[in-house]
């Protein structure tokens, strides 16, 4: 019986709150720590679940530290498409309210979740005049190549995203795991192969977006900027995604974090998963949204 007891602790990690994980090996790290590791990488993407208010106090929380260790910065949003570039410009050079910038750039159009979630990270960027760079593309890109591939789509007609690296079977696999995870009365419990391909190609070309948004700031500034990336998890975790297109644009600094309200985890499937992972304080109930068809997990 004790060793039984030994072998169920050793495959869980306890996680208190407000304290950081590392899951390559299970082990706690102090905040100032790990903030000066991070600080260290060109590229640091903040994952979200994107109707949880707590998530994006967490990203103002980091995205504020790694300001004071690396003050030139910038600052990616899956929110925007990229034609809206000129208006966050507007936005952060002070030429623009509140609510002229939730209109201009299309928000509720665009994303549709409460502004309300977004806006300290969008006024943090204003006041300190950090760059805001928009970083993803025009949304019948993403069906276009879905349905019919990259080598159908004009170059003109790109948006300024080049074809993405082909999908790992690691990833085809966490994407039909993440998919049957949505199963329901209305919906299958696995679609079939030539649904999952279309599925694959369209999230395929929403993080080839993001890393195409973030390389292009990268390769066109200078100095040493770091860029913080505000993405939904479903593009960043395990190494796909997002991450996975910067290391095939030759962008190696690359760091993941990811946060949770879990109290514990599984210790072989945090593995890879992300850098490390912040425990958040418990969230309040998702914020309601008016549904956009298509919007990127």
């Amino acid at each position: 019986m004790a060793e039984a007891n030994r072998v169920e602790a050793a495959e869980f990690l306890a996680h208190p709150r407000g304290t950081w994980l590392l899951p390559r090996n299970g082990e706690a790290i102090a905040q100032p720590d790990l903030m000066r590791i991070i600080a260290g990488e060109r590229v640091v993407l903040l994952g979200e679940t994107h109707d949880v208010a707590e998530i994006h106090r967490w990203q103002l929380h980091v995205t504020t530290y790694l300001h004071l260790l690396r003050p030139q910065m910038a600052v990616g949003f899956e929110m925007f498409p990229r034609r809206i570039q000129p208006v966050l410009d507007a936005w952060v050079a002070g030429e623009l309210d509140t609510a002229s910038f939730i209109e201009r750039s299309e928000w509720a159009q665009v994303w549709g979740f409460d502004p309300e979630l977004y806006l300290p990270l969008f006024h943090f960027c204003r006041q300190q005049r950090v760059p805001m760079l928009a970083l993803n593309c025009h949304r019948p890109l993403v069906t276009r190549v879905g349905q019919l591939g990259w080598e159908a789509i004009p170059v003109e007609e790109r948006d300024g995203v080049t074809p993405s690296a082909p999908a790992t079977e690691g990833y085809r696999r966490y994407l039909r795991a993440l998919m049957s995870g949505f199963a329901g009365p209305d919906r299958p419990p696995a679609m079939e192969p030539d649904r999952f391909e279309r599925f694959i190609r369209a999230q395929q070309t929403w993080d080839r977006a993001f890393a195409c948004g973030i390389a292009d700031y990268l390769a066109a500034t200078p100095g040493d900027p770091l860029v913080i990336g505000i993405i939904g998890r479903g593009h960043l975790e395990y190494g796909h995604g997002t991450p996975y297109q910067l290391h095939d644009l030759g962008i190696e600094e690359i760091a993941v974090l990811l946060p949770t309200d879990r109290a514990s985890h599984e210790a072989e499937s945090l593995k890879g998963i992300a850098d490390a992972v912040f425990r958040l304080d418990t969230p309040e109930s998702p914020s309601p949204r008016r549904r956009v068809p298509g919007t990127p997990a």
